[in-house]
């Protein structure tokens, strides 16, 4: 295909994308901000051992996207047996959920309480479909359990109250979890095998990011480009048509289609000529910041656990990730543990504005409060700042973002993928999927709506309650 084409981006969905279109011999430019490619699921080397920017294990149901990844990966990867699990009040909860388990330690008192919060709420008429994630969730487990489990987690992520949260984000996360699925369950009284979120997944024995990384070095092997450390500034369009790219140096590139996983709220502000209505509509999408501070600990088996949940209200971080858990070719002969705590922030916080040293210091005092982390001597402290990384889904947001979409559909030769270009909050599984098919519409003419991945398309890790 004589065709030139941009690529912005190369987490991955952006790594796909251009990997898929080299692959079928087009020639492709692919551009990244970073030093590296990899986007969120990028790993890098930190004390002589290799991390990943939070936990980014892989499954998919989708054979699609099993056979690009195994394509890409060969057999460099194995099958990691998944634990993760909730902390609260100084206990340990499976998660997905075991009802015995989490019924047993919350104490016969709480428990009675939980079940009793879930009978009145079945006794109450509901919407049938709640537009806020709080009561989406208390209409399916009552709310003591919605306090417990969902509050105070969700709340520390997206910085919002839940019942600001958009009801969209338990549907597709959540979907058939539920009390009395739990209860059926723990009786086997429940009708079939339900699937829960899975207990293996594949993981890259150099980290996630060897992926993309090969991706990228294959577009360069089949002709193509790929540039490290350049940030694009805008996208150039004359009339209703996209011509290329203007790079942060100021220098201009021409192109015959643009593949863009830049955070949209920055595509449609670079943008020349964009309707009054569309900007005043993308100035009222929001994304939250992450900041993970990985603590290298002189001490092994910590705990068990791939990463935690932690729904502490105490303890502002949010997830604990524990690196020696995956697969020993990322530590190799260390004797040491790398943990990364991730806290969540708007660019306006205290949080985000404050200086390394003083998250360090913070996240060793909280580690240091864990039942596990008493008297564990941290050797160091780093500090990796994720800016713009989760599209916050506050309630109404899908009206928001209906227009954008139609307005960026109405402009040739452009396509928006990705967590951050789609506002969707895609998993890895779903960012691939929406390269391949943006390749596709590309290659064959399809007329795939990439809009409709992580909403339409059905996501593969139902959170069934299981026992």
């Amino acid at each position: 295909m004589d065709k030139k084409i941009a690529v912005i981006g190369a987490g991955p969905a952006g790594a796909t994308a251009a990997y898929e279109l080299a692959k079928n011999g087009v020639y492709v430019e692919l551009f990244e901000a970073a030093p590296v490619v990899g986007g969120m699921a990028k790993s890098f080397k930190l004390w002589d051992q290799i991390v990943d920017v939070g936990p980014h294990r892989f499954f998919s149901s989708d054979p699609r996207v099993n056979k690009i990844w195994l394509e890409v990966v060969g057999k460099d990867y194995k099958l990691v047996d998944r634990l993760t699990r909730i902390y609260y009040k100084g206990k340990l909860y499976y998660y997905p959920l075991k009802a015995f388990d989490a019924l047993s330690k919350l104490g016969l008192w709480e428990a009675s309480r939980c079940v009793a919060s879930y009978m009145v709420e079945k006794t109450k008429k509901h919407e049938e479909n709640p537009d806020n994630f709080e009561d989406w969730v208390t209409k399916k487990f009552g709310k003591r359990l919605f306090e417990i489990f969902f509050k105070t987690y969700s709340e520390k992520l997206w910085g919002i109250p839940c019942d600001r949260l958009d009801a969209d984000f338990a549907a597709q996360r959540i979907k058939k979890f539920s009390l009395s699925e739990a209860i059926k369950k723990a009786f086997n009284l429940s009708k079939g095998e339900h699937k829960t979120l899975v207990e293996k997944f594949a993981y890259p024995i150099e980290g996630t990011g060897m992926v993309y990384e090969r991706m990228a070095k294959k577009v360069e092997e089949y002709g193509g480009k790929v540039f490290l450390e350049t940030p694009v500034k805008e996208v150039l369009k004359e009339g209703n048509k996209v011509v290329g790219l203007k790079l942060a140096n100021g220098e201009e590139r021409y192109y015959d289609h643009v593949i863009s996983s830049m955070p949209l709220t920055l595509l449609i502000k670079g943008l020349k000529d964009v309707p009054q209505n569309i900007m005043d509509l993308i100035n009222q999408l929001r994304f939250r910041n992450t900041i993970i501070v990985y603590l290298h600990l002189d001490a092994k088996d910590i705990f068990p656990d791939n990463w935690l949940y932690v729904h502490a209200p105490e303890l502002k971080t949010g997830r604990i990730t524990n690196f020696r858990n995956w697969v020993p070719e990322l530590y190799g002969d260390a004797q040491t543990t790398i943990v990364a705590m991730e806290y969540w922030s708007f660019d306006e916080e205290e949080l985000w504005q404050s200086d390394d040293q003083k998250l360090i210091e913070l996240a060793k005092k909280e580690f240091a409060s864990l039942p596990f982390g008493k008297n564990v001597p941290v050797l160091d402290g780093y500090v990796y700042r994720v800016h713009r990384c989760y599209p916050v889904y506050e309630r109404g947001y899908k009206k928001i973002l209906k227009p954008i979409q139609e307005y960026l559909d109405s402009i040739e030769n452009l396509t928006a993928i990705g967590r951050y270009g789609t506002f969707k909050y895609n998993n890895q599984d779903h960012s691939i999927l929406m390269g391949m098919l943006a390749a596709e519409n590309i290659l064959a003419g399809k007329k795939h709506n990439l809009w409709d991945i992580n909403t339409d398309y059905e996501y593969q890790e139902k959170a069934y309650i299981t026992e």
